[in-house]
């Protein structure tokens, strides 16, 4: 994380810790925390958009929306607009959820072994550090270094197994592999309930909204 990332990363914590960016419509910008990482993460009636731009652009191009200061900034128009000027892509919006690190050793068989696979290359696309686990039964998760330097975990269960908790185990496994006293911050799309109701199952706390913007 380079020390452009320090705001970003402050709000962040903060927001891991219960404190959140006053509830005023209103919206912060920060510098993106490295070339790599930009985006919009929208708490609870405030946004913080994490893009080095022009920040009188970015607030004129909100108000060109005419939707409530509140919904502006995961408003469609506003989004697309980010994606025209930026020339970089995204997946989707997705629920950002964060839990403590839990002592001792997962509850889960955890192998630790590098894997082609889908979610692990795109976990290295997206963090540094990371580092890919298998647990018998079919089950992956990865954890790395994502946006302003966070602990991020993605975790993946063969179709057959589903829907036997082993999402919810693996989840909670990964918050056993980050240094005490950390935090680890996981992803959700808000359509995918199943991956939701795991997360929170494990202990993640909802915190906000994230869309993050790829190709830098």
């Amino acid at each position: 994380m380079q020390d452009r990332g320090m705001k970003l990363a402050e709000i962040l914590a903060s927001a891991a810790a219960g404190e959140f960016p006053p509830p005023d419509g209103g919206t912060t910008i920060v510098p993106q925390p490295s070339d790599r990482d930009a985006g919009v993460v929208a708490f609870t009636a405030h946004t913080v958009i994490f893009l080095d731009d022009d920040p009188s652009w970015i607030r004129s191009t909100l108000a060109a929306t005419g939707c409530d200061a509140l919904a502006a900034t995961m408003n469609p128009r506003f989004l697309a607009a980010l994606l025209d000027r930026t020339g970089r892509a995204t997946d989707t919006i997705d629920l950002l959820t964060v839990a403590a690190a839990l002592p001792g050793p997962p509850p889960l068989p955890l192998t630790e072994q590098d894997q082609d696979h889908p979610r692990v290359r795109r976990a290295h696309t997206h963090r540094d550090d990371v580092r890919t686990w298998l647990t018998p039964g079919g089950g992956l998760l990865t954890v790395g270094r994502g946006v302003a330097g966070r602990w991020e975990v993605s975790i993946e269960v063969d179709e057959q197994v589903r829907d036997r908790g082993l999402g919810r185990a693996l989840a909670r496994s990964a918050r056993h592999l980050i240094p005490a006293g950390d935090v680890l911050w996981s992803q959700q799309a808000a359509g995918n309930a199943r991956s939701i109701r795991a997360f929170q199952s494990a202990g993640y706390r909802p915190v906000g909204a994230e869309l993050l913007l790829h190709g830098g």
